[in-house]
């Protein structure tokens, strides 16, 4: 088209309108941002090439149904992240902060109320050498770093924080979830042993223990709670409590074994034998240096918003707030949730500060002598309630 007008090329369309909309007939309000952002952003750039060359093809060509969606997939998987990162780091805040209470002191105090000392701390460790051993494994050694930052970032992204805000809306939500969750003891054993370093490998071993020890009751708690549900389905295991009751109150058992779990497949204290920074220097990470081992305590902290994040999904109604009308929970259920985790993640502080690290034989004694019978005998309750009717 010849010159014309801004708004001949920022229109702000309906994205479910789009012929190559991604997610069906369900509303997503971080496309419905990013599509919006890109009609801006690309009628802005659009408007000005067709200013300076007029009637070209490439102004059309940007602002037309294909490429709308295409960048707005790349800015919403964008926004997704930044909102799991500041999260993260707000939950990085309250820890030093109440920790800092707990010990009688302030805490972190460079600005903002001492937020600003988690963008320090990220500026340094990326100014610091990035040092590599020598008799490492060079390749393993940094794809399973990759990996565990890779699958953490991956999971703390792909957990819903309302039926309008997610990544995909699957069947096997939480199995998925939980699945990936598994992975970085893996990653964390085959580390140590690539870094040559005994520390490491002994680190490596620990988490190894640490995932078989409770990663069995993991899975039967979880199994339990889609049974009560009748979905592995997030939505509708969330759907399902707004109908009755939240589910820690049926499975009190399972809700604090699970509490206790969770904790340990974040490794926070009392739990994180397989980094122990006063036995082993510092675990399975002794041989990263700089960025890489920045990276590491961050996935670590998205691994700690997962935990949370199914503990509010499994047992505390997700982004619904109970007694609520449908219109009151659809106001802001994303806040709802977040504060839900934040509570939750409140709760893992209080235990590290109260908690002193477990030696690896008590821990796997815990798991197999006191975490496993419980999550059976949570089980065993709720197919009781079941085959009674009243769930």
């Amino acid at each position: 088209m010849a010159y014309g007008s801004i708004l001949n090329f920022i229109t702000f369309d309906d994205p479910m309108a789009n012929p190559f909309y991604p997610f069906g007939g369900a509303y997503n309000l971080p496309f419905d941002i990013s599509y919006k952002l890109w009609d801006i952003i690309g009628g802005i750039i659009a408007w000005i090439i067709n200013l300076i060359f007029p009637d070209n093809g490439v102004s059309q060509w940007l602002i037309s149904a294909e490429v709308s969606n295409a960048f707005a997939l790349i800015i919403f998987m964008l926004i997704i992240f930044i909102v799991v990162f500041v999260c993260t780091l707000l939950s990085l805040w309250m820890e030093r902060k109440v920790l800092g209470r707990l010990m009688d002191r302030r805490g972190t105090m460079i600005g903002l109320k001492g937020f600003l000392q988690c963008i320090a701390d990220g500026l340094k460790t990326f100014m610091k050498e990035n040092t590599i051993p020598k008799k490492v494994d060079k390749m393993t050694y940094m794809w399973t770093l990759s990996l565990v930052i890779g699958t953490s970032v991956l999971i703390a992204c792909m957990v819903p924080l309302s039926p309008r805000w997610f990544v995909v809306d699957y069947g096997t939500g939480l199995l998925i979830i939980m699945a990936l969750f598994a992975l970085a003891p893996f990653f964390i054993l085959v580390s140590g042993w690539a870094q040559n370093n005994k520390y490491s490998l002994i680190g490596g071993m620990r988490a190894a223990e640490l995932m078989i020890s409770y990663e069995v009751p993991i899975l039967i708690m979880i199994a339990t709670t889609c049974l009560l549900a009748g979905s592995f389905n997030i939505g509708a295991i969330v759907d399902a409590q707004f109908s009755s009751t939240w589910f820690f109150i049926p499975q009190i058992i399972g809700f604090i074994t699970f509490v206790f779990c969770a904790t340990a497949e974040a490794e926070r204290v009392p739990f994180d034998i397989a980094e122990a920074e006063a036995e082993l220097v510092e675990g399975w990470q002794t041989e990263y240096a700089g960025m890489k081992w920045g990276l590491i305590m961050l996935a670590e902290y998205f691994r700690g918003y997962v935990s949370c994040a199914m503990i509010v999904i499994m047992y505390l109604g997700g982004w619904l707030i109970p007694f609520a009308s449908a219109e009151v929970n659809g106001l802001v259920p994303e806040i709802v949730f977040l504060l839900k985790a934040w509570f939750v993640f409140f709760v893992m502080i209080i235990l590290r500060g109260a908690l002193a690290r477990v030696r690896t034989d008590q821990i796997v004694n815990i798991g197999w002598k006191v975490f496993m019978p419980l999550s059976v005998v949570n089980l065993a309750i709720v197919l009781v309630l079941k085959i009674g009717g009243i769930y």
